[in-house]
């Protein structure tokens, strides 16, 4: 739900991720109130194109390798592991680091969904160093980097040193401490992501509809569309799977029909008509949801005759200041369209005030728990 179309297929990072935890294992959960000023953790996920990325079969302590190989540099062990995104198999793959270093993770993480590039997150905004970047193949391959400038550099040569590992690598991007966990990330996306898959195990058992469980979650998801995909544009290309899809309007949306852009992520959504703009612009998050199962779907299981809810989702506070704007809003990615929030938090929480608005929030309650 949260991987936007990105991110990473979650089935396979769910089997890599029970496979490490076997029968009777555990990862503990750590808020960001229970993190010392200066304990680090390296910020864990992958890189690449999700096309890519399915057909790679998840490779057996690749992501501790990421861990240690970031502790090395670092010459001293981590305290903890930190999520990159919390979006599709970004989401699992840092509880796989976890699990294999034998470390707990953080219940933040620094988008809220996830993004197609490293500079779009709140760690590298503030101006977190990028170092050591990690990247693997899962065959073997490491590369180090350890003068790293900024954000857009760590882009570029992750991107290339991706390309050519396959089109598929797991990446640690730095480390955070956790004074700067408090200060940046988002608070809680770990448990929404829990409190989000149980509603929808619960829906499915219940035969209820999922769409209704994702909703009672988060209250402000708003619905934009039923339809089937009549045409799907991919392609894979520089490390990211890029391409347009077209919906043909189904039940109360019959006679319309709906285009939604991708770069990894879902972008936008508008009616092929014009009217009222864009219906939903990057950050908001964009859902699409399998009508019959509820399942959400990836840019790169699209396909002709799909039929699918399309739901809207408001970004978390934090991507909405001007400084993550110009980095994550609809201009970014080359769009003509002015942001329009949707109402309401991903989270849920209370509309921060004027002096909130403007600057990250540090507030997280302990408590930890287990997964």
């Amino acid at each position: 739900m949260l991987g936007t179309g990105g991110g990473g297929n979650t089935y396979l990072a769910g089997l890599d991720l029970r496979r490490v935890l076997g029968p009777d294992g555990a990862v503990a959960i750590l808020s960001p109130g229970e993190l010392g000023d200066h304990d680090w953790g390296p910020i864990i996920s992958g890189m690449g194109a999700p096309t890519v990325g399915i057909e790679r079969v998840p490779t057996a302590g690749r992501f501790g390798r990421l861990v240690r190989a970031a502790e090395r540099t670092e010459g001293r062990p981590a305290d903890f592991v930190a999520i990159g995104e919390i979006g599709g198999a970004n989401a699992l793959r840092p509880l796989c680091a976890a699990a294999e270093s034998g470390l707990p993770i953080v219940d933040a993480d620094p988008m809220g969904r996830a993004f197609p590039e490293l500079q779009m997150c709140t760690y590298m905004v503030a101006g977190v160093a990028p170092q050591p970047l990690v990247l693997n193949d899962g065959k073997g391959v490491e590369a180090i980097l350890t003068a790293v400038p900024d954000s857009l550099t760590a882009e570029r040569y992750g991107r290339a040193l991706t390309w050519g590992m396959g089109g598929s690598a797991g990446l640690a991007l730095g480390k955070v401490s956790g004074a700067q966990v408090r200060a940046l990330g988002i608070p809680g996306t770990l448990s929404l992501a829990l409190s989000v898959g149980r509603e929808m195990v619960r829906a499915r058992a219940r035969k209820r509809p999922t769409m209704e469980a994702l909703m009672s979650v988060v209250p402000h998801a708003r619905h934009l569309f039923t339809g089937k995909v009549v045409d799907v544009a991919r392609r894979t290309a520089a490390g990211f799977a890029r391409g347009t899809i077209a919906l043909e309007g189904l039940a109360a949306h019959r006679g319309g029909r709906l285009r939604i852009d991708f770069q990894n992520e879902y972008l936008v959504a508008r009616l092929e008509d014009g009217r009222d703009g864009a219906l939903c612009t990057v950050p908001d998050l964009l859902v699409l949801l399998e009508h019959e199962s509820g399942r959400a779907v990836g840019t790169e299981l699209l396909r002709y005759g799909l039929r699918l809810e399309v739901l809207a989702l408001p970004a978390p506070y934090e991507l909405r200041t001007p400084a993550m704007l110009a980095v994550v809003g609809p201009q970014a990615f080359g769009y003509d369209l002015e942001y329009r929030p949707l109402p309401g938090d991903l989270l849920a929480r209370p509309e921060p005030d004027a002096a909130q608005a403007v600057a990250p929030r540090r507030e997280r309650a302990p408590g930890t728990t287990f997964v």
